[in-house]
């Protein structure tokens, strides 16, 4: 699956996910994204390829130890990674393939914003998921 931001400056290829895709809620992805959640799934560094632009990318370390990568031109936030973590963080909706699935649950929904009214059928839980 190849994936790219909003002015294609950046691109990349997936091989595979490593996680189900899901919507998280927490404030720092609303706040990240400009957006109700995002839709993210963890991805194995080596099944992780930049294609075009990696030096376009800049980072901002949104919490301790945890960067987001986002393109300096169009600002498409694009990856996160986390000092000691196995997996980086996809953000799904930049890919321009169909990954083949569809998200699985949400998380966070502790912080989910108030005029949201969604009603997705599928389970959601207060903060992480148990297993993840």
């Amino acid at each position: 699956m190849q994936g790219s931001c909003s002015c294609k400056s950046v691109q990349y290829e997936v091989s595979e996910l490593a996680t189900p895709i899901i919507h998280c809620s927490c404030e720092s992805c609303r706040k990240a994204h400009s957006a109700a959640f995002n839709t993210g799934a963890g991805v194995e560094p080596e099944h992780f390829t930049w294609l075009k632009g990696e030096d376009n990318l800049s980072s901002y370390e949104s919490s301790p130890g945890k960067h987001r990568y986002f393109c300096k031109t169009c600002g498409s936030q694009v990856i996160s990674k986390k000092e000691g973590a196995p997996l980086h963080i996809l953000r799904v909706a930049t890919l321009d393939d169909d990954p083949g699935v569809v998200p699985q649950f949400r998380i966070w929904k502790s912080e989910e914003v108030s005029w949201l009214d969604y009603k997705g059928d599928m389970p959601e839980y207060d903060e992480w998921h148990p297993e993840h």
